[in-house]
Order: structure tokens, then sequence, then C-alpha cells
């Protein structure tokens, strides 16, 4: 059964956390953009058999989770830090999809002394250095995803407003083999989509502009062993991305999976958890 705790931070910002519970070795889950924190349940039979415990929060604006204007990626490791000391938790791996990838990255790069190792599914490469080294950020993005983080990029209120003008008919990237995972093993995406927006886009805003943004940290200083596992034919967020970033963190280890787009990768999950659990002797 999952448990839900507030840990109150120095900023007087309240987190909205969540732990599986047990006493297996810990993995970080960082959830996706639009979602709340709550651990991956198509995940927990594998955790399970691995003997793994999931510790998790919702970043800040999704569900009942207080804002942080300005937030950068790289300020999600003292929240990670604040939490894993709540749950008297001093080593664990990360693990994040989706907009949640570039976060498992940034608690690799800035908690060398507390993540074992991090494994990223489906995750963007940061706009810089990337795109000042000739990578096309935007290259095989379908229309309505590239034109979210164009506005992303100009900055919050070209974000809102671009949220705003919407019509819920854009091409966002999802392929048939994603929409049908969406109906069937993974419809629990379905499950935490709504609470996040329950007081409105905030946090999907500032998780967008964090990612089009500066990061915070370079991925080249992550010194923990790193997976990157990405569907080939994913046009939310292009295969090239990982690639990109497999190039850039010392010893990454990159799994393009044929066949899967941005949602279908997650069933490589338990593999990845596998994975994970090596480092967590």
């Amino acid at each position: 059964m999952t448990t839900e705790f507030g840990v109150e931070l120095g900023d007087g910002r309240l987190l909205h956390a969540y732990d599986t519970g047990g006493d297996g070795a810990v993995v970080y889950w960082h959830h996706g953009t639009p979602n709340i924190g709550e651990p991956p349940a198509p995940l927990f039979d594998a955790a399970e058999r691995l003997g793994l415990r999931f510790l998790s929060h919702s970043r800040p604006g999704y569900g009942a989770a207080m804002p942080a204007a300005g937030r950068s990626i790289a300020d999600v490791a003292a929240d990670v830090a604040a939490v894993a000391d709540a749950a008297g938790v001093e080593r664990f791996a990360v693990m994040g999809h989706s907009g949640g990838g570039a976060h498992a990255l940034a608690c690799a790069a800035l908690l060398p002394e507390r993540v074992v190792a991090a494994a990223g599914i489906s995750g963007l490469a940061p706009f810089e250095p990337s795109t000042a080294e000739g990578f096309d950020w935007y290259a095989g993005m379908a229309d309505g995803a590239a034109d979210s983080l164009r506005a992303a990029r100009e900055g919050r209120a070209a974000k809102e407003r671009s949220l705003g003008a919407a019509t819920g008919e854009e091409d966002i990237g999802f392929q048939a083999v994603d929409w049908e995972a969406l109906e069937t093993d993974w419809a629990w995406f379905d499950q935490i989509v709504p609470p996040a927006l329950v007081m409105g886009p905030g946090g999907l805003i500032d998780d967008d502009v964090a990612s089009a943004g500066a990061w915070g940290f370079d991925p080249a200083v992550i010194s923990r062993p790193v997976l990157l596992v990405h569907g080939a034919i994913d046009r939310m967020v292009p295969a090239s991305h990982s690639t990109w970033l497999a190039q850039r963190i010392p010893g990454a280890q990159l799994r393009i999976v044929p066949d899967a787009g941005h949602i279908t990768a997650m069933r490589q999950g338990a593999a990845a958890l596998e994975w994970l659990r090596g480092f967590l002797a």
C-alpha cells in the first residue's frame, strides 16, 4: 500500500510525497508531465519481485503541491534529498519518464553521494548546450509537441498563451501503440493526469519552461551509471534526445526500443528496474 505524507521545506513549501513502504532498496520515481507523483502502479509487481521500494513526490504546482515560481530542473535535487531524509533513506536509485527524465538526471548529477544509478525513459535533452553543438532539438517532433515547447522557450507568459489557444486537436506525437497502451497495461496514466491539473495548469507550465530552459547543470558531470531508454518511433520526444544524452554522459547506456513510442517505452520499465537493482546492493 502506498502511503502519502507531507514534507515541510525550509522555504515554507510543503511537498506531497509517496512511499510504497517495506524494507526494500529504494528507487526514487520522477513523474512525467503533467502527472502527480504517485509511483507507477504497473511496475509494482516487478518492484516486489526485485525487492524494491518506491519513493516519490509531486513536483511544485501539481495536485496539492505548492508552486515554486521560476524553478529549474536542478531544483529538484534539494526536494528529493528532503523527502529521502524524511523517509530515513540515505542511498537510492532514480528513475524518470518523459518530463521526469531530466529530473532524475539532475539528482544523479547533484546528489552523487546518495544516488547510485539513474534510468531515464523517453526524456528530453537540454536545449542548451545541445543546440549550440548543432543538435536540432525539434527535429522529428510532432507539430503540437514542438509548438508547445517553442512557446515554453519564450517563457511562462508565452506558454500560458499557447495553452489558452489550444483546441485539444493538436498532434502531440502519440503513436497508435501508445493509445493502445493507454487503454490497457498503461491505463494508469489516465488516473494520474486529472489530479495533477486539479488546481490548474501551473505545474505543467513550469515543467515545460524548466525543461526548455537552462537546466542548472550539465549532464556531462554525471559520474553515476545511467541507462537511457527510448522508443524508436517516439514523436513527442524523438529518440535523438536520448542519443545526444548518451553521447554527453560518460559511460551512459542507450537502449532504443523498436516500434515503441512515448508511452510504450515504459513497457521497458521492469527491465530498467532490474538494471537499477544491480547497483542497489
